[in-house]
């Protein structure tokens, strides 16, 4: 009601509930003047391509053209890409070198006593660990995302850990749609609190994703983990919830 200018960040649209949503919401925003200020990753032109009943969603799509100026501030490359500066943080393909890798930098990241192969409890669910310290994690692939994990889970673990070690990330692909997703989920939720994540992967960043489903949503995944890797973002800050459980 008192808004004249309304931010999104990284602004996408995943589902036909959001397109519709969002097609209402614009539509008056913009019959009340409100300037709307949005980022993404893709143009308006290819906002939720190829969702359900996507032929509702394009004349928003025509109102957001109609009602903003659309920059092009990437010239065709992801402005992350730019400035980051390559850390040691990803080492692929998995192999017993890659193995050697992350438990090298584990050792190096642990400098007080480790507690080896003992599990943790995250809302109230058992995670089996490698290891693991009062602030640094590290676990397989298979025990955070092929086991029925939830966001909130990766929540409680960004809060808890400020460094988390991730080791055999295998070919997302389609046949394992829900482990992937979890991945997305566990990216996102570090990417947002700080937490530096080191992982061994079968394909490097680029490759990491093979299949057709998440499509859309691995892209953010992928500028996220390069970005990971950059000085500017291993230099920020880990931001804890306080008092979270």
């Amino acid at each position: 009601k008192d808004a004249v200018i309304i931010c999104f960040d990284e602004f996408f649209v995943s589902n036909v509930t959001d397109a519709m949503i969002l097609s209402d919401l614009f539509q008056k925003l913009f019959q009340r003047g409100i300037t709307l200020v949005a980022t993404s990753n893709i143009a308006p032109d290819g906002l939720y391509k190829n969702g359900i009943h996507r032929d509702r969603f394009l004349p928003t799509i025509e109102m957001v053209k109609k009602n903003c100026v659309v920059l092009n501030v990437d010239a065709g490359v992801d402005y992350r890409l730019r400035v980051l500066k390559q850390a040691q943080l990803f080492k692929a393909p998995l192999s017993h070198e890659a193995q050697q890798w992350i438990a090298q930098r584990f050792s190096a990241l642990t400098q007080t006593q480790v507690q080896s192969q003992e599990s943790i409890i995250i809302n109230n669910r058992i995670v089996e660990t490698i290891g693991h310290t009062e602030d640094v994690l590290w676990c397989e692939f298979s025990e955070l995302c092929l086991k029925p994990r939830s966001p909130s889970d990766f929540i409680e673990i960004a809060n808890i850990y400020n460094t988390v070690l991730v080791s055999n990330v295998p070919h997302l692909t389609d046949q394992i749609n829900d482990a992937t997703r979890r991945f997305i989920y566990l990216v996102d939720e570090f990417y947002d609190r700080g937490v530096k994540l080191l992982l061994t992967s079968q394909d490097d960043i680029i490759n990491i994703y093979q299949g057709e489903k998440l499509a859309f949503e691995i892209e953010r995944t992928r500028s996220r983990l390069l970005e990971m890797q950059s000085d500017e973002y291993l230099h920020s800050e880990h931001k804890q919830i306080h008092g979270a459980q």
